[in-house]
């Protein structure tokens, strides 16, 4: 088979790394093209095949009939129009995540993904690909720790004293939407797909005052409560000294999972006059990185047809629900039902 030819949309942050990632470390595929409307991200596109294709208009890429497959990492209002767009126009896609800010917009996107069905559509919860979590999922399905009811995770970032994060949290969605979806959909995949009904949610400003005329909070916390009994304790903050701090525990009838505690960068502890300490992950990138490679080389896979996507726009749909309930119930200071 012929490489699966690549086009990116969006060169920001977390895009010049799916572009590394696509153009260095993914079997079987060429970076084409590459589209932002910042001149200077489309100057710089790391490494891009040799004659790639350079564009400022989205909808002049996604015509370009030497492109195969998108990969959207564009600002989170545009990936439901963006994605429908890209399926029309015959290409395999993959969309950050969260699929869409409201409920309605995903669903648009699963109905024409339905039309399409020789397509891939699938969206970036990149955490189904860490091996660790990928151990974990395994292991309770296998019954390690009995019957799983609890699952708490926490999303943390490191505080960035500029505050620079605040000129992106009107179009973000609010923390929950933009860290917390992940965790979501964590507690969905590790409890087997509940179904959620009721959500609370509270939080706090410790930091970054410009948050709040947003009504978005720097640390929030929420409890969802699903189907059957089963429920997902969920941590998010943007104030964390330390560093990134990831992790998750699924708690079980048996027994009980960590993923990811302490936040420690490799297996070394050093202890001397000053205590006993180890060094930490300082963005989601250095903690995911192994799991970005691994999600792009699964994407390439199913487009090409040699394995099966994994995770479904519903799964995304999904998590887009439940973070929309617990950023009403954090508006509201009452408890919310998911519908």
């Amino acid at each position: 088979m012929k490489p699966l030819r690549v086009g990116i949309a969006g060169l920001g942050r977390l895009g010049r790394r799916h572009a590394e990632n696509l153009a260095f470390s993914t079997r079987d595929c060429l970076l084409v093209a590459a589209c932002s409307p910042v001149q200077a991200e489309l100057d710089n596109a790391p490494g891009l095949h040799p004659g790639y294709r350079r564009y400022a208009d989205f909808d002049a890429f996604i015509r370009d009939d030497e492109i195969d497959a998108v990969v959207l990492v564009t600002p989170t209002p545009l990936h439901a129009e963006q994605t429908i767009a890209a399926l029309r126009a015959g290409k395999h896609v993959f969309v950050e995540k969260p699929l869409a800010l409201n409920v309605a917009d995903c669903e648009r996107v699963e109905a024409v993904a339905r039309e399409h069905p020789k397509q891939v559509a699938m969206v970036g919860f990149v955490r189904r690909f860490d091996p660790s979590y990928e151990t974990a999922r395994r292991s309770i399905a296998e019954g390690a720790i009995g019957r799983p009811f609890v699952v708490r995770s926490q999303t943390c970032d490191m505080n960035d004293a500029s505050g620079a994060f605040i000129r992106f949290a009107p179009t973000s969605g609010g923390i929950f939407m933009d860290c917390s979806v992940h965790d979501i959909d964590l507690a969905r995949w590790l409890l087997g797909q509940p179904r959620a009904e009721r959500v609370f949610a509270t939080g706090t400003i410790a930091i970054h005052e410009g948050l709040r005329p947003l009504g978005d909070v720097d640390n929030g916390f929420a409890l969802v409560e699903f189907e059957g009994g089963v429920r997902a304790v969920l941590y998010a903050s943007r104030t964390q000294a330390h560093g990134h701090d990831t992790h998750t525990e699924v708690i079980g009838t048996a027994g009980s999972l960590r993923i990811g505690q302490d936040a420690a960068r490799d297996r070394v502890v050093t202890c001397d006059a000053n205590g006993v300490r180890h060094q930490v992950v300082v963005d989601f990138f250095e903690r995911f990185r192994e799991a970005f490679s691994r999600e792009m080389q699964a994407f390439v896979a199913s487009c090409r047809g040699e394995q099966p996507v994994t995770l479904s726009l519903s799964d995304a749909t999904e998590a887009t629900r439940i973070g929309l309930a617990i950023t009403r119930s954090l508006k509201s200071g009452q408890p919310e039902a998911v519908w």
